[in-house]
């Protein structure tokens, strides 16, 4: 059979259109490739960057320890401890102490109140109303249940107030 030409010119295209499809596809991918490579240069200098600016921290802190190392010992005479300095257990912490001397105040205690002896103590008082808290406590959970105190009450509430305590309230506020 032959071939006439317009066939073979439909081939032709045919052809050149596969073979320009395959360049692109191939070009595509190489793009994509050298894209991720790019991608991969970036992150790898910033990774490099942030390790520079730890070693450069790095770097300044350990010169500033020797500034202040030299510092100490000229100016103050301080210097790093050694090894005999510290202790290996409690045993030895314990042989550091020493008795009392005869000048010496006595050791702090603690203090330790038992239940029975707890009425002994007098109740605590408001330095507002002079009343005892668990009083004005019980007080004021009954006037929550009757009614709330009118304005007027409130304020005469403040004027009963020792001077001492207006005068304070007054130098803070203008302050």
């Amino acid at each position: 059979m032959m071939i006439t030409g317009s066939r073979l010119r439909q081939i032709g295209w045919m052809m050149t259109l596969v073979i320009c499809t395959f360049a692109f596809v191939a070009l595509t991918f190489r793009v994509n490739a050298v894209k991720s490579q790019v991608r991969l240069s970036e992150r790898r200098i910033i990774s490099l960057e942030q390790q520079k600016r730890i070693l450069q921290t790095e770097f300044e802190t350990r010169a500033n320890q020797q500034q202040l190392a030299n510092w100490n010992k000229v100016e103050f005479g301080y210097s790093t401890p050694k090894a005999d300095q510290y202790l290996e257990n409690e045993r030895q912490l314990a042989q550091l102490g020493a008795a009392r001397g005869l000048n010496a105040p006595s050791p702090i205690r603690v203090a330790h109140l038992d239940g029975a002896q707890n009425d002994a103590f007098p109740m605590m008082v408001s330095p507002l109303t002079g009343q005892p808290i668990a009083d004005e406590a019980s007080g004021q959970a009954a006037s929550r249940e009757t009614a709330r105190p009118s304005l007027a009450e409130r304020l005469s509430r403040s004027a009963r107030l020792p001077s001492t305590v207006v005068a304070a309230t007054v130098g803070e506020v203008r302050e």
